[in-house]
């Protein structure tokens, strides 16, 4: 009997979408003409290439009134916001302009007697594992690079967002990709961690949680295959005394709350001085309180269910424990439709500390601990008090305190005024479990190749 990937809708539970296991036969020919289509590829001059490739974007693009509807139904993000195609196309335009420079050779000698030179080359095919919650915008990251670098590409997407891959695959080679060389395939676990124990790919990025990404290192233990994994965050803010409140409350609680809390980047934690603590607080219950939870296909839900009970169900875990321990909830969660599954209210939580789980583990909800703190040294203590390390959020008015205190914090980013948003002209990058590599920039073209030496004696 033949296996199905189900994606259960967060909306009804209904099942949304179901698609059979690519079967061992139909791996091996997809590798198979990947590899073939590969080689052909990366002899496409780069300028072609990312003309090809940058249509296959526009098209994504075009099919985005399909798209948005179809997200809401996979993982419930509200259909206001209408999709992820604006960073996508950042994105993707951004990585296309400095192709020319990044994936530049590095020339050393050329005279009569020596060429000495550094190219960088593609991998060959590259494995992209896409999460549920921007299935869209965190897959571009590698896709585009990894096929302008010259790489064939097959991707894999979670069975909550089961049908993203086939629509991104079908937009690319619609706007003339050669068909073999950007392949959709559906894989169980026990499936990919097979591949990767016969190094069918030369390269592996994935974006999840800490144990699945321990579980792609330990399968392709032993193969050297390179690999970006970008796995889990507790992204602190401290709000310094100095800050605009208003600007700060804003920024925060849409960090926290959008996308219900499940972005890679969203904001779980907050330290606020104490001089500006209670007008703080105050501000972001009064942003919370203000938000729709409803069905996302309705143009008035600002917050969506979260994308699958089981989500929502460990928030509410890590909720009950903090209370428990003495934290203070803040919002009454009965001015919401929260239903006891996927559908969840936001909360703010005070009389937080350390010892709590949702100050320390990842939480990916619409959870938000707030806890006030004396000075700069107590705050730096408490956020790199974690296990992850993805970005944080300072607020100041004061750049030379921002860069000293960012240089002490151990995140891929720091920012400043700024919180969960991705600027591709940074590496986008973590610390500890937050994982490996990095994505973007001139550096992300460097981790989809590598280098090659050439040394000529004439």
């Amino acid at each position: 009997m033949t296996q199905l990937l189900r994606c259960i809708s967060p909306i009804d539970q209904s099942v949304y979408a179901e698609r059979p296991l690519h079967s061992p036969q139909a791996i091996k020919a997809a590798l198979t003409q990947a590899h073939a289509a590969q080689k052909e590829w990366a002899n496409v001059a780069l300028g072609e290439r990312i003309k090809v490739v940058m249509a296959g974007v526009e098209m994504l693009g075009s099919m985005n009134d399909e798209v948005v509807p179809e997200l809401a139904r996979m993982m419930g993000r509200p259909v206001r916001f209408r999709g992820e195609f604006h960073g996508v196309e950042e994105r993707s335009s951004y990585m296309a302009s400095i192709a020319h420079r990044a994936l530049k050779s590095i020339e050393i000698e050329h005279s009569d007697a020596f060429e000495r030179r550094i190219l960088r080359v593609p991998h060959g095919l590259i494995l992209v594992i896409a999460p549920w919650n921007y299935p869209y915008m965190t897959a571009i990251n590698s896709v585009v690079p990894g096929l302008i670098a010259g790489n064939a590409v097959c991707i894999k997407h979670s069975p909550q967002t089961l049908l993203a891959g086939e629509r991104m695959v079908h937009a690319f080679v619609k706007a003339g990709l050669p068909e073999a060389l950007f392949q959709n395939l559906y894989l169980s676990h026990e499936q990919s961690e097979g591949l990767l124990k016969e190094r069918a790919f030369d390269y592996v990025n994935f974006t999840g949680s800490v144990d699945s990404g321990a579980a792609i290192e330990k399968a392709a233990a032993g193969t050297f295959t390179p690999m970006g994994l970008e796995l889990g965050g507790k992204d602190p803010a401290f709000v310094m005394s100095d800050a605009n409140l208003e600007t700060a409350s804003h920024t925060l609680v849409d960090g926290a709350i959008f996308n219900s809390g499940q972005s890679c980047c969203g904001i779980e934690r907050i330290y606020v001085e104490s001089a500006v603590y209670d007008e703080f607080v105050e501000r972001c219950v009064a942003l919370v309180k203000s938000y729709q939870l409803g069905n996302p296909l309705d143009e008035n839900t600002n917050l969506g269910p979260m994308a699958h009970r089981r989500f929502a169900a460990q928030v509410r875990t890590q909720t009950q424990q903090a209370l428990s321990l003495g934290a203070k909830a803040l919002i009454d969660t009965r001015q919401f439709a929260d239903d006891g599954g996927a559908y969840l209210a936001p909360q703010i939580l005070v009389n937080v500390n350390h010892d709590m789980d949702v100050m320390k583990r990842e939480s990916f909800g619409p959870v938000l601990g707030i806890m006030k703190v004396k000075d700069e040294h107590e705050a730096l203590r408490l956020i790199n008090d974690s296990p992850y390390g993805l970005t944080a959020s300072l607020w100041t008015q004061n750049p030379d305190q921002a860069t000293r205190l960012g240089k002490q914090i151990d995140t891929g980013t720091v920012f400043m005024n700024r919180a969960d948003y991705l600027d591709p002209a940074l590496c986008w990058t973590g610390r500890k479990d937050t994982g490996k590599g990095g994505a973007l920039s001139e550096i992300g073209f460097h981790n989809l190749t590598r280098p090659q030496s050439f040394h000529f004696k004439k």
